[in-house]
């Protein structure tokens, strides 16, 4: 038997067996190994689509665990407080965890290792769901990048380290420690009756991220570039939710999408291999620049005359679904039915709030992220203001999406739509009608309702938004 004291494995937005640096690293060292995930701040204030899509994540996790001999402890409080518990109870003598780069995230982390060093713990931190450490990847002035082009070209020929295979083993303690009841946590209670809804829309774990990136692979990556603008197809890899809470690496799809470069060349793997740099990019930005997380990227547009009344009714009609503009209805109901939004809807709804309706896009960050099971800090952060204008990389700010046309280009034959909107059908689909289930009943809407008028004319509202353009200051 090991004499080597055991390893907290503190877990967060890593919650795999394959390819985990740390989890390598904890069987690595000798003795036993006891993963822990802890209920803290970062995870009561998410969102309530991704709060319960992570509990749904983290008993997915725990079951395999269990299933190889080992256990997923859950914790409620203050992340040292717990750690420097489990330290006590368990003899631990090191603690090692996954890197994660958002500024609250690293302020904790920084003050939790800190701590246990003091203390005697042998504490150390690995590489987390990037491809690449934001402070390795520089200019040719040393600065950080941001613009999304020249990084691309920077990184797109940089050797990615193969992947780990996941421990034959995990060494577990003789005794484990006291463990909450995950039940007992409520990850879905603000959820309500939309959890039943959104649950079948959900790809859980490990094994079915892997499931479904050998099928991307294998069935849609070659027409992956012009298809993945058409909604209606399922032309996507939907990896998103999965990296998202770190049920797959950007490794492993890093090194799939390179595998089918290599063997076919054609446009798709690679166009793939910029949307995970496009990721990198995202979380490149909150860490060398965090206030994209909360204001402005670019502080000329801190005086610009937004909209910030979360109650105004064109605002609420977004929310809801019910803006008369068919294209960006049908993708904000998809967005509270399946917890998901096809990235091209996701462009047109935020162009449609942040300037038809010429609506802060703070108001939409929040509600994505209140209504995202796939939400990401940054990637939601840099999306939006990419879209309004006042952030990096932008889009020319002048740029006003039509959902019109838009739907005309992409949505041809209105399968999408229809898939989604249910008042003027006379027999609508199953998802259409699924939409009344999940909403709250003092929406006070109905299937059987006329569709709703379009609150703001096109034309009227692009030339509002760009005499506001106009006549800025800066």
């Amino acid at each position: 038997m090991s004499t080597t004291s055991p390893t907290l494995l503190w877990l967060r937005r890593d919650l795999r067996l394959s390819d985990h640096p740390a989890l390598v690293a904890s069987v690595k060292r000798g003795g036993p190994v006891i993963p822990v995930f802890i209920h803290d701040h970062s995870v009561e204030n998410l969102g309530a689509a991704a709060k319960w899509r992570l509990g749904l994540s983290l008993q997915n996790l725990s079951e395999r665990l269990e299933a190889l001999g080992s256990k997923l402890v859950f914790r409620k409080g203050e992340a040292l407080s717990e750690l420097e518990a489990l330290v006590r109870e368990t003899g631990a003598g090191a603690v090692y965890w996954s890197r994660l780069y958002d500024p609250d995230a690293i302020a904790r982390d920084t003050l939790v290792k800190g701590a246990l060093k003091d203390n005697g713990v042998e504490v150390e931190s690995f590489i987390g769901h990037v491809l690449f450490e934001p402070w390795t990847v520089e200019t040719k002035t040393g600065g950080f990048y941001r613009v999304y082009s020249p990084m691309w070209r920077a990184v797109r020929d940089r050797t990615v380290p193969p992947t780990l295979p996941q421990p034959n083993e995990i060494p577990a303690p003789e005794d484990w420690p006291e463990s909450d009841d995950l039940d007992d946590w409520q990850m879905g209670a603000a959820m309500r009756c939309g959890a039943a809804v959104c649950l079948p829309h959900q790809r859980i774990g490990e094994e079915a991220a892997q499931g479904r990136l050998g099928w991307f692979i294998s069935q849609a990556i070659e027409p992956y570039k012009d298809a993945r603008n058409l909604p209606a197809e399922d032309a996507t890899s939907t990896l998103s939710e999965n990296l998202t809470y770190g049920e797959i690496s950007p490794r492993q799809c890093w090194h799939a999408g390179q595998r089918a470069l290599e063997e076919d060349g054609g446009r798709g793997a690679e166009h793939w291999l910029k949307e995970l740099v496009w990721r990198e990019f995202a979380y490149h930005l909150i860490y060398h620049t965090p206030e994209i997380l909360a204001g402005n990227w670019k502080s000329g547009w801190d005086a610009f005359p937004w909209n910030e009344d979360e109650d105004h009714p064109e605002v609420v009609a977004w929310k809801q679904g019910r803006t008369g503009e068919p294209f960006v209805d049908a993708a904000m109901r998809e967005l509270y039915v399946t917890g998901k939004m096809h990235n091209r809807a996701r462009m047109i709804v935020a162009s449609y709030l942040t300037k038809h309706l010429m609506t802060h896009w703070k108001i939409g960050m929040r509600w994505f992220a209140d209504c995202l099971t796939d939400w990401d800090p940054a990637s939601n952060a840099m999306g939006w203001q990419w879209t309004a204008g006042s952030g990096p990389d932008a889009a020319p700010y002048f740029r006003v999406f039509n959902p019109e046309t838009q739907a005309e280009k992409f949505d041809p034959n209105g399968v999408y739509r229809a898939r989604w909107i249910a008042e003027g059908q006379d027999d609508p689909p199953e998802t259409a009608l699924s939409y009344f289930e999940a909403i709250p009943k003092s929406w006070d809407m109905s299937p059987s309702a006329p569709y709703p008028d379009r609150i703001v004319d096109l034309s009227e509202g692009r030339n509002r938004a760009l005499q506001a353009y106009e006549a800025r200051t800066f």
